[in-house]
């Protein structure tokens, strides 16, 4: 699963760099999505498959630390460019005429750096916050890799503080980009519906479809891991969940990217009969 989520966002991007029809704003957020997704797998994923391989668990402080901050640099980045995604069709459907101004590759550009200094900001926080820890003995945590939440229950120290910045910054980080895509989308779905012939309802459809998915299964799964964790307090089971946000979904994007959307297929076609 691992291989095939590295195989299908290379492809993604390599479709999408190599093909001069798909260099527009939209597709450019994508390309980023797709190596956002490779980054935000490999920061726990390869420690996992190497603990399953050789039957040890541990990890050393410093690998925890660096596993916390890229975790949480790649989980927000992956939501800042949901949120911009939805940014960039609403004004493709709202704006048609306006969309090319609007949308220059300046602002873009603009758009995913800023993305990435608010991801390095929450994630030094986070790393910040883990690092001020003090633990009486080796712990164990119950998870393939080190999160947070439970690197806060398993200190000496007192945490009650740590506890409700985390939530905070949460609700700010997580809360703030979900409600631009639920603004986006409300606006979108008003223009759509405004528009007189079914063929145009379908196209405008179609063009928001794929990311509306990748949305609903990204904010799905993730949200779904803390209700269950919220509701059950197996950590098993917290465990189990979390890899369908970690591992999954940045399997499924691309595919789901690929196969709704006939200008990737045609790109992916090109690129492969190309190294044929």
């Amino acid at each position: 699963m691992y291989l095939v989520t590295l195989l299908g966002n290379l492809l993604i991007i390599l479709a999408v760099s190599s093909d001069s029809h798909l260099h527009t704003p939209m597709y450019f957020f994508l390309s980023n999505l797709s190596l956002t997704d490779i980054g935000f797998s490999t920061t726990t994923i390869p420690k996992m498959l190497v603990n399953i391989q050789t039957h040890s668990k541990s990890i050393t402080y410093a690998g925890c630390l660096t596993q916390v901050s890229f975790f949480f640099l790649f989980g927000c980045l992956d939501n800042l460019l949901l949120a911009v995604m939805a940014y960039d069709r609403f004004v493709a459907i709202c704006y048609p005429l306006n969309y090319s101004v609007i949308m220059s590759p300046c602002l873009c550009s603009f758009l995913v750096l800023m993305s990435l200094f608010i991801s390095l900001l929450e994630s030094q926080i986070h790393f910040f916050m883990v690092s001020q820890l003090t633990f009486c003995t080796n712990v164990e945590i119950h998870h393939f890799f080190c999160d947070a939440p439970q690197l806060f229950h398993l200190a000496c120290s007192d945490t009650s503080i740590n506890t409700i910045i985390i939530y905070f910054i949460g609700a700010i980080f997580g809360g703030i980009p979900l409600s631009g895509i639920f603004c986006s989308y409300t606006r979108i779905v008003s223009s759509i519906l405004r528009v007189p012939s079914t063929g145009g309802k379908n196209k405008a459809f179609a063009t928001c479809g794929s990311h509306l998915s990748v949305v609903c299964l990204f904010y799905g799964t993730g949200l779904g891991v803390y209700l269950s964790s919220a509701v059950s307090h197996s950590l098993r089971k917290g465990a189990v969940t979390s890899v369908m946000y970690a591992l999954v979904v940045p399997m499924l994007n691309p595919f789901i990217y690929s196969l709704r959307n006939g200008d990737v297929k045609r790109a992916l076609q090109k690129l492969l009969n190309r190294t044929v």
